[in-house]
């Protein structure tokens, strides 16, 4: 009988102290060891950094010291960048890793080059993808923008990948997660919303459970027309990280 592939779970993460290349993150290792394949080969997708070749070196080597084979460019953002050989780099790896820089710009690059409807044949097909950063967000539901930084009343909301069907930040906990908790007075009332601090990561299953890794996710939902905050989510022990 011919095996039928389905998605698997999405791994969020933001980067933490182990994120250097000299150093073996533990979530990221668990991330690309989750792919199933012994040294997998992974497709790079830096739209959000304008396809930044020296953020490129830097993460490529820190995922090789996490147990990834080779890790190849999927260039997008250059006029110049020839999209057949980019759907090919991501058609064949065994694993699609989408890096960290600016949400909106990230996604604007993906839908302008048209490569959105090809990414989720992919994502349906079983290609396992995980992200890092502002990455993190790009595969989760939506992402906020303002059309004035400073009035709160022009915030709207644009689409992302939605691999990972959930909303999300990373790194703000200092902020307090300012700028989730806006997202969240935007949308339907009963809305959750997860905040990954620096050295956390989130892996959301294809049954929409989640998994808090490393330390605990910030939990936030509207209630009443107001964001309040809910128990966060405990990662639980795994001998693996």
């Amino acid at each position: 009988m011919e095996k039928i592939s389905r998605p698997g779970p999405v791994y969020l993460l933001a980067g933490g102290p182990h994120s250097r290349r000299t150093q073996k993150d533990p979530l990221l290792t668990r991330a690309i060891a989750a792919g199933g394949v012994i040294e997998p080969s992974i497709a790079y997708i830096g739209a959000a950094s304008g396809d930044d070749k020296s953020f490129f070196k830097m993460i490529s080597g820190m995922m090789r010291n996490c147990g990834a084979g080779e890790v190849v460019f999927a260039e997008l953002v250059s006029k110049r960048a020839k999209l057949d050989k980019t759907r090919s780099i991501l058609e064949s790896a065994d694993m699609v890793f989408v890096s960290g820089g600016d949400v909106e710009e990230g996604m604007e690059v993906l839908g302008e080059r048209k490569i959105l409807p090809f990414l989720r044949e992919l994502y349906e097909s079983g290609k396992p993808f995980f992200g890092l950063s502002a990455g993190s967000i790009m595969l989760a539901r939506e992402w906020i923008v303002w059309d004035d930084p400073n009035d709160d009343s022009t915030s709207s909301t644009f689409p992302c990948m939605a691999f990972a069907p959930v909303l999300c930040d990373t790194h703000s906990e200092e902020e307090g997660w300012e700028e989730l908790r806006a997202l969240l007075l935007i949308s339907p009332e009963g809305t959750s919303g997860y905040g990954i601090p620096t050295g956390a990561g989130l892996c959301v299953h294809p049954d929409g459970s989640l998994e808090a890794l490393g330390l605990p996710v910030s939990c936030f939902a509207k209630i009443a027309g107001a964001v309040k905050r809910r128990a966060d989510l405990e990662p639980v022990d795994n001998p693996s990280l």
